[in-house]
């Protein structure tokens, strides 16, 4: 029998074992499947039995309109295309994208690579070689060319699961990273909502400090003529002079508050600290909400909030890694092979004949490579998987509890808001009729400067408290829509990465499909496989 008959035989063996071994092994998949764990949730909210509250189907797509702000709206807006947090999520997702690609590339020919060299060797003169004629090695020390050109394929089969779980642990990782993008908007549009709020509540109590300065100040002149006439001491000047003061004093600190908060929500835009311009309109109306919001269930949390979603699909990735590591305990099969022509100048040879088919050379058949005496490395290795697996369900299941905590803590803050405003709203009405009639008797006589001085500190403590209160209202009822994980679905239909990064992205680095493919929801591109998969 020929020699090329065997190697004829060899492909042929090697082939029969890429489609026999495969199929014995395709459903084989070692480690676990992953099962969602138990979570602790409870049936109604705490609040549940308040008229305010109600459990309806909850639609919070663009919750910040239920202020009817339209300067809050273009703020909204602006951060979305704006934040460079939430750039950086929507980067993630590509490199999430490129991740489950590399996994996918694993699952096929693991080696596939072309080598060649041209070599100037010198063999010594006690090397026993084949030079001239003769039918038996001759010693000499000479030189010589040596030339090769070659491929060379190694395929480790999954033969239990290994790549199979390795990509599922990267798409459930793609998975994870859209929903920390929708996290992070999540966060961006309540965290917009807030200072917005702050901002508004600290220039509506920049005008009560503003406007008690100056009804202040006519106390101060009226006790001023007064003791100019003899009618009262130097005393009641001073007191006056005190309180002007130190509600003047308030005002500097306010100002520092209001700065700091434009400068925050100034990064949050995307834009370095400036006046922003656009909150000249309506300056000084704190938001206000409408007396109810529909809250849902706490079960509706498992699949609204965007955070508890990642948390899962952390967990699920880290199942699949625990699969990848018991895949190295039992034996991994291999078919490999190498074909190629070389050539030399040895003798009668030349390097001209490089690519005689007589010089060619080859190999192929399978492989077996078991590391059995491991010293407990891999079964370490697997228990270390698992253990960060638990860690993650465990995590999985306080992120659900911390988001029923967030929701009650702040439906609570917005009722009780409410509450307090309406009181504080009576207070502030009696304080400033108090106040106007201690004026009155004081310019009559009738009653000293002391229960002026008293009045005005009630007032302005009064009215700055209500300015306070109404904005808290506004505050917990952003942080109820952030609790309840609402406003993500504004980039429904949207690419994560904005045009101008993908342009610069696209010239500086080959990203194939990847730049131009668009996620919604579920949705997800293989950039490995080339096709649009939806869950």
């Amino acid at each position: 029998m020929m020699p090329h008959t065997y190697f004829h035989r060899a492909v042929r063996l090697s082939l029969l074992l890429v489609l026999v071994i495969p199929g014995l092994g395709g459903c084989t998949k070692v480690g676990p499947n992953y099962v969602r764990p138990e979570v602790k949730l409870a049936d109604s909210w705490l609040e549940a039995s308040d008229a305010r509250i109600k459990s309806d189907a909850v639609e919070n797509r663009l919750w910040w309109q239920v202020f009817k702000d339209p300067v809050l709206d273009q703020l909204i807006e602006t951060a979305y295309r704006e934040n460079l947090d939430l750039r950086q999520a929507g980067v993630r997702i590509l490199e999430a994208q490129a991740q489950l690609g590399i996994a996918v590339g694993r699952f096929f020919p693991q080696t596939q690579e072309v080598t060649g060299s041209a070599q100037r060797a010198r063999t010594g003169a006690g090397t026993p070689f084949p030079i001239g004629g003769g039918s038996g090695p001759k010693f000499a020390g000479f030189n010589y060319w040596q030339a090769q050109l070659g491929l060379n394929i190694g395929w480790e089969l999954d033969f239990w699961g290994k790549f199979r779980r390795a990509i599922e642990s990267a798409d459930a990782g793609l998975e994870a990273s859209v929903a920390n993008y929708d996290a992070a908007l999540v966060s961006l549009t309540a965290n917009v909502a807030a200072l917005y709020t702050t901002i508004r509540t600290l220039e509506h109590r920049l005008a009560i400090a503003r406007h008690n300065v100056a009804t202040q100040q006519e106390s101060l002149t009226i006790a001023e003529a007064r003791f100019a006439g003899g009618v009262t001491s130097e005393r009641d000047v001073e007191q006056a002079r005190s309180q002007l003061t130190a509600t003047q004093a308030t005002i500097p600190a306010l100002e520092l508050q209001l700065r700091q908060a434009k400068d925050a929500l100034c990064v949050l835009l995307g834009q370095p600290p400036n006046h922003l311009p656009e909150l000249t309109k309506g300056q000084g109306i704190i938001p206000r909400p409408p007396l109810g919001v529909a809250a849902g269930i706490p079960a509706e949390l498992l699949r609204r909030r965007p955070d508890i979603r990642a948390a899962e699909y952390n967990a699920m990735a880290q199942c699949a890694l625990i699969g990848v590591a018991k895949a190295d305990l039992f034996p991994a099969f291999s078919l490999t092979g190498n074909f190629g022509f070389q050539a030399s100048d040895v003798g009668r040879n030349r390097l001209g004949d490089f690519a005689n088919w007589q010089n060619r050379f080859g190999s192929m058949g399978p492989t077996m490579r078991w590391p059995i005496l491991n010293y407990g490395r891999l079964t370490n290795l697997v228990r270390v998987q698992d253990a960060r697996f638990q860690e993650l369900l465990m995590q999985y299941q306080n992120t659900v509890l911390k988001a029923q905590q967030e929701v009650e803590d702040n439906l609570a803050a917005f009722l009780r808001s409410q509450e307090q405003a309406r009181y504080l709203e009576e207070s502030v009405a009696a304080s400033r009729k108090s106040l106007d009639l201690a004026v009155i008797q004081y310019r009559e006589g009738i009653t000293d400067f002391t229960t002026v001085l008293t009045a005005q500190q009630a007032l302005l403590r009064t009215q700055d408290s209500l300015a306070e209160a109404q904005g808290a209202i506004a505050t917990g009822l952003v942080g109820v829509y952030r609790a309840l994980g609402g406003g993500w679905e504004i980039r429904e239909g949207q690419e994560f990465v904005p045009a101008a990064t993908r342009e610069v992205m696209a010239r500086r680095t080959n990203w194939g499909r990847m730049l131009k493919s668009k996620e919604e929801g579920q949705e997800k591109w293989d950039e490995g496989l080339g096709v649009r998969e939806q869950r």
